[in-house]
C-alpha cells in the first residue's frame, strides 16, 4: 500500500510554484554568472587601459613577427642560426618599407602645390555652384559661414596651439613604441620556438597541451590573415593605381598606396581610401574622371568581396561580415586608427578560443562509443 502510494506520488505532475522556482533559480544562476563575466571584462579592460602603453607594441610586433616569420624560418632551415635569420628578415622589412616611403614622398612634395591649386579651383566651383540653382545662396550667407569658421578658429587658438605641443609628445611616443616594436618582433622570431617548452613547464602537462593548441591555432590563424589580406590589399592597390595612372590623376602612387594600407582596415579601410581617392581626382581631373574613378573603385571592390575574400580568407577567419564592422567600429572608438588595425585580428583570435572551447564541451558531452559487448548485445533486448 505504501509502495503505491510513493509511485502515485512520483507520477504526479510537479506543483506551478516549483516550477517557477526551479525556473528563477536557473535564471538567476545564469544571470550571476553573466554579471561575474562582465566585471572580469570591465577589469580586463581597466588593465588594458593602462598598460595600453606596454600591450601595444607587443600586440604589433606580434603581426610583425608574423610576417617576418616565414623568411626566418627558410633562412634558419638553410643553416643560419636563429639571431642571423631574424636580423636578415628585419632588417629586410626595414628596407621594403624604407623603399615605399622613398617611391610617395618625392611624388607628394612634387604634386602638392599644383593639387593645391586645384583644392582652391575646387573650393570655388563649389561657391559658385551653391549661389546657383536650386539652393540660390547669397553672398551674405556663405560670408557668414565663413566668418563664424574663422571665428571658431580664432576662438580655439590656444586649443590648437596645446594640441601642436601634445602632436610632438605624441610623434616622440611614436617613435618609442616603434622601435619597441621592432625590437620586440625581434626576439619573438628569433626565440618564438622556445616559448611551447616554457609554457609547459609553467603550466603543467594537461593546461600546457590546451595553451598549446590554442595558441598554435591562434597563430596560424593570424599568419593567414595577415598574409591574405596583404595579397587581397596588394590586388586592390595594383588595380586602383593602374586606373589612376592610366587617367593622370596626381597622386596616383601615394593613392595605391594608401589603398594597400587601408585594406588591413575591413571595409572601413576600402572606404575612406576610395573616397580620398575619388576626392582627388574630382579636385584636379573634374567631375567625369571622378566619375569613372568611382566606376574602377566600385568594380574593384566588388571582384574582393565576391571572389578575393571568400575564396582566399574563408579558410583562415571564418568571421561573418557584420562581426568584422563592430570588431572594426568597437575598435576604432577605443583606440583609433591602430584599434581599428588591430580589432578583426583580435576578433578572429577570440574566435579561435572559443571554437576551442566549444570542441572541448562537444567532446566532453559526447556519448561514449560503442564498444562490441554493447553491439552484441543490442540484438537480445
Amino acid at each position: 500500500m505504501g509502495n503505491d502510494t510513493g509511485k502515485n506520488k512520483a507520477l504526479e505532475p510537479p506543483e506551478r510554484g516549483d516550477v517557477i522556482g526551479t525556473g528563477l533559480f536557473w535564471l538567476a544562476k545564469w544571470a550571476l554568472c553573466v554579471v561575474a563575466i562582465a566585471a572580469g571584462a570591465w577589469v580586463l579592460g581597466w588593465i588594458i587601459a593602462r598598460l595600453w602603453v606596454v600591450i601595444l607594441p607587443m600586440a604589433l610586433a606580434v603581426v610583425v613577427a608574423t610576417v617576418l616569420w616565414p623568411p626566418t624560418r627558410w633562412l634558419t632551415k638553410h643553416g643560419l642560426r636563429p639571431a642571423l635569420a631574424a636580423s636578415l628578415s628585419l632588417l629586410g622589412f626595414l628596407g621594403l618599407l624604407a623603399g615605399v616611403i622613398a617611391l610617395i614622398v618625392p611624388s607628394v612634395v612634387d604634386q602638392a602645390p599644383e593639387l593645391a591649386d586645384k583644392a582652391t579651383e575646387g573650393v570655388n566651383r563649389v561657391r559658385d555652384w551653391l549661389q546657383g540653382p536650386p539652393l540660390n545662396i547669397r553672398d551674405e550667407q556663405l560670408d557668414s559661414a565663413v566668418d563664424a569658421i574663422v571665428s571658431r578658429l580664432q576662438s580655439s587658438a590656444e586649443q590648437i596651439a596645446t594640441g601642436v605641443f601634445s602632436g610632438v609628445t605624441t610623434a616622440t611616443s611614436a617613435l618609442v613604441t616603434l622601435f619597441l616594436v621592432l625590437v620586440l618582433a625581434f626576439f619573438f622570431v628569433k626565440d618564438g620556438p622556445r616559448f611551447m617548452p616554457w609554457l609547459h613547464s609553467v603550466t603543467g602537462t594537461r593546461g600546457g597541451r590546451h595553451f598549446e593548441e590554442v595558441l598554435s591555432r591562434i597563430w596560424v590563424t593570424l599568419g593567414g590573415f595577415i598574409r591574405t589580406q596583404a595579397l587581397v590589399s596588394l590586388i586592390d592597390a595594383v588595380l586602383i593605381g593602374a586606373g589612376l595612372v592610366i587617367l593622370g590623376v596626381p597622386l596616383a602612387a601615394v593613392l595605391a598606396v594608401l589603398t594597400f594600407l587601408g585594406g588591413f582596415i575591413p571595409i572601413v579601410g576600402a572606404f575612406v581610401a576610395g573616397a580620398l581617392a575619388v576626392l582627388v581626382a574630382l579636385v584636379a581631373n573634374g567631375v567625369t574622371t571622378a566619375l569613372i574613378v568611382l566606376g574602377i573603385i566600385l568594380a574593384v571592390q566588388q571582384l574582393e568581396g565576391n571572389v578575393l575574400q571568400p575564396v582566399l580568407q574563408s579558410r583562415s577567419m571564418q568571421l561573418h561580415a557584420v562581426v568584422v564592422l563592430l570588431a572594426v567600429t568597437a575598435g576604432g572608438s577605443l583606440y583609433g586608427i591602430v584599434g581599428a588595425f588591430l580589432a578583426v585580428p583580435v576578433a578572429a583570435m577570440v574566435a579561435v578560443v572559443l571554437r576551442y572551447v566549444g570542441e572541448q564541451i562537444d567532446a566532453a558531452t559526447a556519448p561514449p562509443p560503442e564498444t562490441d559487448d554493447d553491439a552484441e548485445a543490442e540484438p537480445a533486448r
